[in-house]
């Protein structure tokens, strides 16, 4: 069953879908230039646009500056009140305005033209006072706005969101900017927390409850509460990992348990992870496993156990 509600919705989606197939076929050499040119810059890219259109620049520079291309937002009216100040001749203009006849865009695209600073539109129509002005104009296709009527910017704002996007992947490609180069301009929330590495979390050095396999089951259990893991680590005399001793272990050996060595005790193959994993993969693991710790291993120092992580570090950023 559809309402007028539900039709209404997938017109406007669909129509804003096929616009953006017309996009993607619409893109000529002049895209190649535009990325030329911002590859080229050693500035910024400043990002304006007015109305819908500044929203959306907004975003862009937003994204931009996120995938490793220092970017910056500048409004257009602010820019001829004192903020023309913020663009340098090493900049490059990204200006929006699906007409192209923005008239506050007027003293922005004249300051980019007296100093020489490179000017890259997004309008649909080239032949426009900004297109006319550009050194490189990427074109929309110039569509019917999904709302009916032809005047809510709803179609043209999604091309123009999506040409943006694709400047600003196609500079991350030609950049090889990776998903730790990512991370590192995202330490926070939910995003940051999935890009985290085992070693941003796990426990070294002295927080580590090590014991040799030779030690006495009272000094075993000595290093599992004070270090409170639920776990301790066997290591051999050179100090290479000989196996792990959980509160399983302890359950199964409880006979005599004060009479044995931590060798008797442990588990001789711990489940590992490396250093530069993922914690989202380590959670995966240790979810799997159902185990709540993880040793970690760092293939570059042998065998030596290089830190612990445990299902609660991954919790408390949010992983799990």
């Amino acid at each position: 069953m559809t309402t007028p509600f539900l039709d209404t919705a997938r017109r406007v989606i669909r129509t804003e879908a096929q616009a953006l197939e017309q996009l993607a076929d619409s893109l000529d050499d002049r895209f190649r230039q535009a990325i030329d040119l911002l590859v080229a810059t050693r500035g910024r890219v400043i990002v304006t646009g007015i109305g819908k259109s500044g929203h959306i620049a907004k975003k862009i520079a937003a994204t931009l500056a996120s995938t490793g291309t220092p970017a910056q937002f500048v409004h257009p009216a602010e820019a001829s009140h004192g903020d023309l100040g913020m663009i340098t001749a090493d900049d490059v203009v990204l200006a929006i305005s699906n007409s192209g006849e923005a008239p506050e865009l007027a003293n922005l695209i004249a300051y980019s033209r007296r100093f020489s600073i490179p000017l890259i539109g997004i309008t649909s129509r080239a032949t426009s006072s900004l297109g006319a002005h550009c050194d490189v104009v990427l074109e929309l296709p110039q569509l019917p706005e999904a709302c009916g009527t032809g005047v809510v910017p709803s179609t043209s704002t999604t091309m123009t969101l999506a040409m943006g996007d694709a400047v600003a992947i196609a500079l991350m490609e030609n950049r090889s900017f990776t998903a730790e180069h990512f991370r590192e301009f995202h330490p926070g929330g939910k995003l940051g927390a999935r890009l985290s590495r085992v070693a941003d979390l796990m426990h070294t050095g002295d927080a580590l409850p090590l014991v040799q396999a030779d030690a006495p089951m009272s000094d075993a259990l000595m290093a599992m509460s004070s270090k409170s893991f639920g776990v301790v680590i066997v290591t051999d005399a050179s100090g290479a990992l000989a196996g792990i001793i959980t509160s399983g272990d302890l359950g199964r050996h409880l006979d005599g348990l004060m009479e044995k060595t931590a060798r008797e005790v442990m588990t001789p193959t711990p489940v590992t992870v490396a250093p530069d994993a993922l914690a989202e993969k380590a959670v995966g693991i240790m979810n799997a496993r159902k185990i709540t710790c993880l040793l970690v291993l760092d293939p570059t120092q042998g065998n030596v156990p290089a830190g612990l992580l445990h299902i609660h570090d991954c919790l408390r950023v949010g992983l799990g």
